[in-house]
Order: structure tokens, then C-alpha cells, then sequence
């Protein structure tokens, strides 16, 4: 989990790094002004879809891990104290989900070798 702050506008995200490269950063997230009312939503148990979002590079002003800092604790243990739920199964991409999920069909489609 990492906060991104971004210039021109200003903004803040947080959520999970899928990719950086040198165009630019994609994550799973939300913008950091919406963390409260995710949390009421995940922990009414209502769908929370962060959204997949691409920041180039030239807007990418600082990218900060998500950790406690002496006694104040990480957004992620924050959340995860007002929901019961683990921010990095939320954020986790849809692409990796579906990828997960077809590779659990293939082994099920698979036959099993038996050892000799």
C-alpha cells in the first residue's frame, strides 16, 4: 500500500502500486479525501470497486509506503481496525483477480498425475 501525492492539480491517492515504470505509475486506488467513506462502505458490507487509475510521471511528485510512523499507524491499519477487512484484498486489481481465478480453473481442468 503506498500514498502517491501528485502536482498540477494537487491531489493525493492511496491504494496499491500495479506498475511503475518510466511513463508513469498505475494503481488501484482512491483519492485520500475518500478514505472514510470507503471504509463505511466496505464495512456495511456494500461493493467497493477502487478505480484503476495511470499517472504519468510528470505529475508523480512523491510516492510514500503506507507505514506507521512511531505510535500513529498506517491508513491501511487504520482501515483495517474500522472495517475487520485488509486494504490489499480490496485494492487488489480486477485483472489480478480474474488471473488468479482462470488459474485455479486451469489446475481444476487439469488432470493429476499420479507418482509411479
Amino acid at each position: 500500500m503506498a500514498v502517491v501525492s501528485l502536482g498540477n492539480p494537487r491531489e493525493k491517492f492511496w491504494g496499491m502500486i500495479l506498475a511503475l515504470t518510466p511513463e508513469g505509475l498505475s494503481m488501484s486506488g482512491i483519492d485520500l479525501g475518500s478514505m472514510e467513506d470507503l471504509a463505511v462502505m466496505a464495512k456495511q458490507g456494500d461493493p467497493v470497486n477502487p478505480a484503476i487509475l495511470f499517472f504519468p510521471m510528470h505529475r508523480i511528485e512523491r510516492i510514500e509506503l503506507d507505514l506507521p510512523n512511531g505510535d500513529l499507524p498506517s491508513l491501511a491499519q487504520r482501515f483495517t481496525g474500522r472495517t475487520g477487512l485488509q486494504p490489499a484484498a480490496i485494492f487488489r486489481s480486477p485483472l489480478a483477480k480474474s488471473a488468479d481465478r482462470a488459474k485455479g480453473l486451469r489446475a481444476a481442468a487439469s488432470p493429476r498425475k499420479e507418482p509411479a
